[in-house]
């Protein structure tokens, strides 16, 4: 290098690639007056932040080059790990070396650069220290965590859903939110690509239907101003698919694809967005066919989309109801864009095993085999009526008898044209056979194929739909399980229901999902149960969405726990359930949450022909009003085992209100009047007897007024002005109505306001509303922007609480009680398993009831077994569990079993818990384990306030438990309570006297307390039970 004198120069010499620590610089430097070198390391950092780090300075003083070897001081964080005293360091984007000659005035007359790499995290070296440390940092470099230091977690790649969602085709659908990435690199990335995308969702779905409105919802995204954002997809009418992508400055635009989704076909629906190109693409696999389409649309405006803002819903929604089908896993992946050649082209697993499309084509050749049959029977039997022949009747026996009964609901299915085999054997020149070849079956299908003989000669030859039979098939197979004594013929009968529900009889694929997901009577298959719950599901089942629901949110059989997901079950049924109310039918039961050890609630149980009933009828007949109310609402609701008869109820309404002047009977009366339940419609007559209701002061007459005013007359300042009243009076209907009149913006004198509605959703759910409750959850399962931060979890305990009050649940669980108290006692235990899968809590308590008390000779013991440990279990994870459940938990962890080793532990924190809800069985339990020598913990002692006897004397502690559980006033506590305190007090008196004494008290005193351990020790978990 040639040297100049007096030029103004600085030049490294020999910069290090790398940031490592201790590396030494030449550095050559010349001027031409006095001036100043200076280092600076400058770090630029991902948030896009940059810091300018002085590292050396020294003089220069005119003359001759010169050349510098200076030690790079780089600090800690950038060139080691982090060990507790050096800190760890933002993501560095880029090292640079500056050496600069500055004269005065901080002017650079010269300069120097070079570029220096940061070595990654983890091949850092770690920092030796070469003075002492104190005791503190000596603890916090042992410390696991910062010997085994990890990169934090980030969903870069989000899944959105992981396992199947069956889509009624409703306005309910699965939400999800993100959130900001918590590394500030990566939100910095993420908020800088926010108008120019760079990404990819990928969605499975099943199509069964195509779209009845103008778009059905299969994945879109609502911003914080309830307005579609990137990306909206909808399937339209014609099949193709219809995508949204916003903008700024509302800006938007729209394409079709120009391909169609296929019907029941797993297809996989990938949308990249790279700035302003989309690309839509669609794979779909049928057995070895393979379909491949893609589209590609440029917008003419920057696309927007930012994940965080808002919500992302899969199906329907407030806005648009969704795809009738199946939603498969669904991902995203927030800042990449991966190659479709890099994604699998195989179906995931959770879709490989359930195997949806393999349960269809058995069932549609299953479908044209019945299809088949019907026709020909039903041609048969038409030929045989025109001939003036006498009706082939249904033959006796078990296969047939009794399926054309109440419930059945069979139906002919009108307008069905004539296929080939019509026109085939309608043929004059060709005879029929004496026994057609499509009148074989298999023998698993025969009797579906006898049943469907039957229908048709039943009908005389009117077609006959798949429905109908379904139905039929149902009814004979419950018929079955009903009678059966025992487990065995479930086996037999299961084949059955699948053919039934193979007919698109949705209780028939309910009932096999329970079935083969308890393994009562039949080996368990978990996957194929949740095959047939997801397609019960999917035709509006009630109890197949409420299963599928509490699957979700309890995480059971390997399912992770997912409150977005089992709110898209929840609020259907919850949703359903409010219309159901409004909409009455016989069909429906009041839900009654009676628990198979109560025999207070048992008794209350009656009928029409009881004499419970009739007292109640002598008295409302003599003007007790109560008497008359309560006989409504059991014929209204059918109610402790009255069968519904609205009729009925509706007379003893009326007979209330106008013969005795009941205030409450004048309120039913009138809501009956106005909507025409069971009476015809008369409104004014309905204003009438409301009217006078709310004269003597009944607050739900005026919440009822309001309603009239608010509905037919839009007097809203009138109805609000009731309203308003009513809520005052604690009407959750009022506080309800309030909130949709704020929702609406049609409060007089008041702007729209969903904080407002909110709160009065909020006021009404509590006070009890199921309507109120469905409002508030709906709120929370999305938020409000800046009011009302989003609550999944909260929403689906009010979603789930509403859809428990549905009448079909009722219905169920009424005939689970009623063949309990026939003393059919499977029919029972399958009845309430049905209501237990769809997690009601004391349908689960009964299964386990009876599997413990009633099921001698009728269940498998080992069966019988499983089945307590898992329900009792259940139970006591519910909101409210009945604590006979701890007792029997207690007793099962205390007794163990063939698999199971004893643990007193458990058993004891099991009898507290009954404890601590003043059952007096939990004390007493308690004070039995102690006799036998087991020292209670310091835990169970302090949860029930009785830590300080932790070091006490047994006798103490004894005394103090059975103290606890006799002075619960519990009438048959007392007794076994006080015995067992009167042999603690005669043991305690006994070590309290010599040994002289004990021989002359051997009789009166020694034989008094052994005989009552041995009593006492028998008592364990029956004697308080009743």
């Amino acid at each position: 290098m040639q040297t100049v004198w007096a030029l103004d120069e600085v030049t490294l010499l020999n910069p290090p690639a790398e940031a490592l620590p201790d590396q030494l610089l030449d550095v050559l430097y010349s001027c031409d007056e006095p001036a100043t070198v200076r280092l600076d390391c400058v770090v630029s950092f991902e948030t896009g932040g940059t810091s300018t780090l002085l590292l050396r300075q020294w003089s220069c003083i005119p003359g001759d080059p010169e050349v510098r070897t200076v030690r790079l001081n780089l600090p800690d964080w950038l060139v080691y790990r982090d060990d507790g005293v050096v800190s760890d360091s933002d993501w560095v984007l880029s090292c640079i070396l500056r050496a600069s000659l500055r004269s005065g005035g901080d002017a650079v007359t010269a300069q120097d650069v070079a570029a220096l790499q940061p070595r990654p995290f983890f091949s850092r070296p770690v920092r030796r220290w070469q003075r002492c440390v104190d005791w503190g940092l000596q603890m916090l470099e042992t410390s696991r965590q910062l010997l085994l230091k990890q990169c934090p977690v980030e969903q870069e790649t989000v899944q959105l859903l992981s396992w199947i969602y069956a889509s009624t085709g409703e306005n309910f659908g699965v939400t999800r939110t993100l959130e900001p990435f918590g590394s500030e690199a990566l939100e910095f990335l993420r908020a800088k690509d926010v108008a120019s995308p760079w990404c990819t969702f990928t969605l499975w779905m099943f199509v069964t239907k195509h779209c009845e409105e103008r778009l059905c919802g299969v994945f879109y995204h609502i911003d914080s101003y309830n307005d579609y954002s990137t990306p909206a997809l909808f399937l339209k009418q014609s099949g193709q698919l219809h995508i949204q992508l916003t903008g700024a400055s509302e800006e938007s635009s729209a394409f079709l694809s120009p391909f169609k989704i296929p019907l029941r076909q797993w297809c996989r629906l990938s949308v990249t967005l790279q700035g302003r190109t989309a690309s839509v693409s669609m794979l779909c696999l049928d057995g070895e066919q393979r379909t491949e389409e893609k589209t590609e649309h440029t917008c003419k405006h920057d696309v927007v989309l930012d994940d965080t803002d808002g919500y992302f819903v899969i199906g329907g929604g407030s806005y648009v109801k969704g795809v009738e089908g199946y939603f498969g896993p669904v991902q995203y992946f927030r800042s990449r864009a991966p190659p479709l050649s890099s994604l699998e082209a195989v179906l995931p697993r959770v879709i490989e095993s359930v195997n949806l499309t393999g349960w269809l084509h058995t069932c549609q050749d299953f479908r044209q085999q019945m299809s088949v049959r019907l026709s020909g029977y039903s041609l048969r039997a038409r030929r045989r009526t025109e001939s003036g022949s006498k009706p082939l009747h249904p033959p006796d026996g078990d296969k047939i008898t009794g399926i054309f009964t109440e419930g059945s609901q069979l139906a002919v299915v009108p307008g069905v044209c004539p296929d080939v085999l019509h026109e085939w054997l309608e043929q004059e020149s060709r005879p029929p056979l004496q026994c057609e070849q499509w009148e074989s079956a298999a023998p698993l299908r025969r009797p579906a194929a006898t049943l469907a003989k039957s229908l048709a000669f039943k009908y005389g030859g009117r077609p006959v739909g798949l429905p109908a039979l379904g139905r039929a098939l149902y009814s004979l197979s419950l018929r079955r399980l009903s009678r059966a004594g025992g487990s065995g013929p479930v086996r037999r009968t299961l084949p059955l229901l699948l053919q039934a529900g193979c007919l698109a009889d949705s209780r028939a694929l309910y009932t096999s999902s329970v079935l083969l997901g308890t393994g009562l009577g039949v080996h368990r298959q978990p996957w194929k149960s949740w095959l047939l719950a997801l397609l019960a599901a999917q035709s509006d089942h009630r109890l197949a969405l409420l299963h599928l629901g509490h699957l979700h949110q309890q995480g059971l059989r390997g399912l992770p726990s997912d409150p977005d997901l089992a709110y898209a079950y929840y609020a259907n049924v919850a949703k359903q359930t409010t219309l159901d109310r409004h909409n009455h039918t016989a069909q429906q039961t009041f839900v009654e949450a009676v628990y198979l050890n109560d025999d207070e609630d048992l008794n209350l149980q009656t009928s029409e022909d009881h004499h419970i009933f009739q007292w109640l009828k002598l008295q409302a007949r003599q003007g007790a009003t109560e008497a008359e109310r309560t006989i409504a609402r059991m014929l209204f609701w059918g109610q402790q085992g009255v069968s519904p008869n609205i009729q009925e109820a509706v007379r003893h309404y009326r007979r209330g209100a106008v013969q005795w002047k009941d205030p409450a009977s004048m309120y039913d009366y009138g809501i009956v009047l106005l909507q025409g339940h069971g009476v015809e419609q008369d409104v004014p007559k309905a204003v009438m007897f409301l009217k006078k209701a709310m004269e003597q002061g009944f607050v739900p007459a005026i919440n009822a007024l309001a309603w009239y005013y608010e509905q037919h007359e839009q007097d809203y300042e009138r109805a609000v002005q009731l309203w308003e009243q009513a809520d005052v009076l604690g009407s959750p209907e009022a506080a309800l109505n309030l909130g949709v009149m704020y929702s609406r913006g049609l409060y007089p004198g008041k702007l729209s306001s969903q904080y407002m509605a909110y709160k009065y959703y909020l006021k009404s759910a509590e006070r009890g509303h199921i309507r109120g409750a469905v409002q508030l959850a709906d709120i929370w399962i999305t938020g409000i922007p800046g009011l009302v931060r989003r609550r999944p979890s909260d929403a689906v305990l009010w979603s789930r609480w509403a859809a428990e009050h549905n009448g079909y649940l009722g219905s169920v669980l009424r005939r689970a009680l009623d063949s309990y108290l026939k003393n059919h006692m499977f029919s029972s235990l399958l009845h309430y398993l049905m209501a237990a899968e769809a997690g009601f809590a004391a349908a689960q308590f009964n299964v386990a009831f009876l599997c413990e008390e009633k099921m001698d000779g009728i269940l498998d013991p080992g069966y019988a077994s499983r089945c307590m440990w898992r329900f009792y279990n259940l139970t006591i994870q519910s909101g409210n569990p009945n604590t006979y459940a701890f007792i029997k938990l207690g007793d099962l962890l205390y007794e163990g079993s063939e698999d199971r080793r004893s643990d007193l532990l458990s058993a004891a924190h099991m009898y507290a818990e009954a404890a601590r809800r003043n059952d007096p069985q939990g004390w007493f339990n308690l004070g039995l384990l102690v006799q036998e020598g087991f020292r209670l913990p310091l835990s169970v002692l302090a949860e029930l306030g009785l830590s300080d006897l932790y070091l006490a004397d047994s006798t103490l502690l004894l005394t103090a438990l059975y103290k606890r559980c006799r002075d619960l006033e519990d009438s048959e506590s007392y007794l076994p309570c006080s015995m067992a305190l009167f042999s603690v007090y005669l043991q305690s008196f006994q070590r309290d006297y010599s040994a002289a004494d004990k021989l002359s008290m051997a009789v009166a005193v020694v034989a008094g307390p052994a005989a009552f351990l041995l009593v006492l020790g028998a008592l364990r978990g029956r004697l308080l039970s009743g």
